[in-house]
């Protein structure tokens, strides 16, 4: 597990993203997670909502059924899915900024809720379905994450994971310059690898049905994002106001790291599906 050599905690990742805000916003959208390209051809915005799309398809989600967004940003994936696959979803944010925007943009079947995942308060076997698109790597405890979404799930119910995840056995080169930096500077308490990951699934009593490593397909992203960063920094005011004065402001300089860390290798992006046994099991 890599660890940044300052810790982070639960009131670090809020304050990231509530005071970078604007920014998140203009550079990422509203999604704030990878775009998942298939032909190349797509437009960022289609990416974006493929990766939503393929944990749909991965979570074999049907209408009517209760889902949970863990980390759900500002609501969008939680509302495509709501709109697209007739599901209920509770998501939950630690971003008080994200929570105001999403109750600023409401749509039947989609409750947000600004509360901390690791003690959610949801009742016991009530979700049959859950996702965590790049929120995993914010929490403190990762087992206790696996844990929550375990109990939470049903009997039968499927979990996805999408994960930012270290290289297994990165060379120390890749530690200190790239996934530590990455860490500190994104208010990662901890980076996992593929192994640590499954380890905590199975610990918690998850069934591993599928890994895909997606690195390739979403390494565009932060090209996107940097590109836009450049742009927004030249003509938007408020954009150069955060890069230059802000408390998180030193997030800009993972851009350029996370773009190497996926040309090295240092850096992958996972997609686990994962399964709680039925009672006959």
């Amino acid at each position: 597990m890599i660890v940044p050599d300052i810790p982070q905690n639960a009131v670090a990742v809020a304050d990231h993203y509530d005071e970078l805000d604007p920014i998140y916003r203009r550079v990422w959208g509203e999604h704030v997670h990878h775009g998942l390209w298939a032909t190349g051809r797509e437009t960022p915005a289609e990416a974006v909502e493929a990766l939503v799309d393929t944990v749909a398809d991965r979570l074999r989600l049907m209408p009517g059924e209760a889902c949970v967004d863990i980390g759900c940003g500002y609501g969008s994936t939680a509302r495509q899915l709501a709109v697209t696959r007739k599901v209920r979803v509770a998501g939950f944010t630690l971003s008080a900024e994200q929570a105001h925007y999403a109750a600023a943009h409401p749509v039947p079947d989609v409750d947000i809720h600004l509360r901390d995942w690791l003690v959610n308060g949801l009742p016991n076997t009530s979700a049959n379905a859950a996702w965590a698109i790049e929120s995993s790597e914010h929490m403190v405890d990762k087992p206790r994450f696996f844990d929550e979404a375990h109990r939470v799930l049903s009997p039968g119910g499927r979990f996805v994971v999408c994960a930012w995840l270290a290289e297994t056995d990165a060379s120390g080169w890749k530690v200190r310059h790239l996934l530590e930096p990455i860490c500190r500077e994104g208010r990662l308490p901890s980076m996992g690898t593929r192994e640590e990951y499954e380890a905590m699934a199975v610990a918690a009593g998850f069934a591993i049905d599928g890994y895909e490593d997606v690195s390739r397909r979403v390494a565009r992203t932060w090209t996107i994002c940097a590109r836009r960063l450049v742009k927004a920094l030249l003509v938007d005011r408020e954009t150069r106001r955060l890069a230059l004065g802000a408390r998180n402001r030193i997030f800009v300089l993972s851009f350029p790291r996370l773009i190497l860390a996926y040309r090295t290798g240092a850096m992958r992006y996972g997609i686990f599906t994962l399964s709680k046994a039925t009672e006959s099991s």
